[in-house]
């Protein structure tokens, strides 16, 4: 007698990218290469045939979700008599650093524009100034928790649930390392607003210092995480470290202009270290235990093509 293997229970659904790319129906591509080039990360060259067969259905899939979305808004405010309040749907983005969450999510803006008004926001803006980072003596653990300012963050993101207009979002500057004084992103009666960081899924296993117990995902309609292996990741920041060393770096206002004067042995060392005591550790520690919590997973392979999609049943 054989005893046979019992199916493994799971809240995804899976799709390789065939099987993916079938359910874009009659989506349209709107996007052309030269529309495409600005969008993409600066470690990344994907085609507009990834675009097709992933990011469309994709979009197709969140137009069904604000469809009902909206629904659901008419039905309350005819339940309450009131009038109809705009609160818009919020899409978070979360992920490794260099998996290329920036560019998903620049993507989806693109594509979800066609119908909606939609703003992109990443929560590197409500990371702690540098100044207040070295006060918590932090540098070193910058992306991980304790590193954002997570009030203002979560008040953001209530304030956009609540209806607010001209809610204001910090602005980060990856050249000076640092939050740009008095200057802000303002998000005003947009149909989505996509969330896009490190942090957007984690919860209060994250900040056990921290008194709230509420977090960014509860006000999340739709949540997705880009995934790779480690492996992968590490290499495309390393990459993008000599890519930077090339570029970014070399300008004196740039706070790793230091960096720049590297032969690219010694950048390379230099990233894989940064990699391992840094960014590795808050992605074993912090992001990837946030993963299962996400409603689609992307995972990419070699050269940032997805392989496979997970959606949560």
């Amino acid at each position: 007698m054989t005893l046979q293997s019992t199916p493994k229970i799971t809240p995804f659904l899976t799709f390789n990218r065939q099987q993916w790319a079938e359910l874009r129906k009659s989506m349209p591509l709107t996007l052309t290469e030269e529309k495409l080039k600005p969008l993409l990360g600066f470690n990344e060259d994907l085609s507009l045939e990834e675009v097709s067969t992933i990011y469309l259905p994709l979009a197709r899939l969140i137009n069904y979700y604000i469809e009902e979305n909206l629904k659901r808004q008419s039905v309350l405010n005819k339940f309450l008599g009131v009038s109809h309040t705009k609160v818009p749907y919020i899409i978070s983005v979360a992920g490794s650093v260099s998996v290329g969450k920036s560019t998903s999510a620049r993507i989806l803006q693109a594509l979800l524009s066609q119908e909606h008004k939609v703003e992109l926001i990443t929560t590197d803006g409500f990371l702690y100034p540098l100044a207040v980072l070295e006060k918590k003596q932090l540098l070193k653990k910058k992306g991980f928790p304790e590193s954002y300012d997570i009030h203002r963050l979560i008040n953001f993101v209530s304030d956009l649930k609540s209806g607010k207009n001209q809610v204001k979002a910090p602005v980060y500057s990856h050249l000076t390392y640092d939050i740009i004084p008095d200057q802000f992103s303002v998000v005003n009666q947009a149909d989505i607003v996509i969330l896009e960081g490190l942090n957007v899924l984690q919860s209060g296993m994250n900040y056990p210092s921290s008194p709230h117990n509420v977090f960014v995902s509860d006000f999340v309609d739709f949540s997705i995480y880009v995934d790779a292996d480690e492996q992968l990741l590490k290499q495309w920041y390393i990459h993008r470290f000599l890519k930077f060393r090339r570029s970014a770096f070399s300008d004196p206002n740039a706070y790793f202009h230091h960096y720049s004067t590297l032969s690219e042995e010694e950048a390379i060392q230099t990233a894989s270290t940064i990699w391992d005591e840094i960014n590795g550790l808050n992605l074993r520690q912090n992001i990837l235990p946030s993963r299962e919590r996400a409603n689609l997973i992307l995972v990419k392979g070699d050269a940032h093509a997805v392989e496979t999609v997970k959606l949560r049943k």
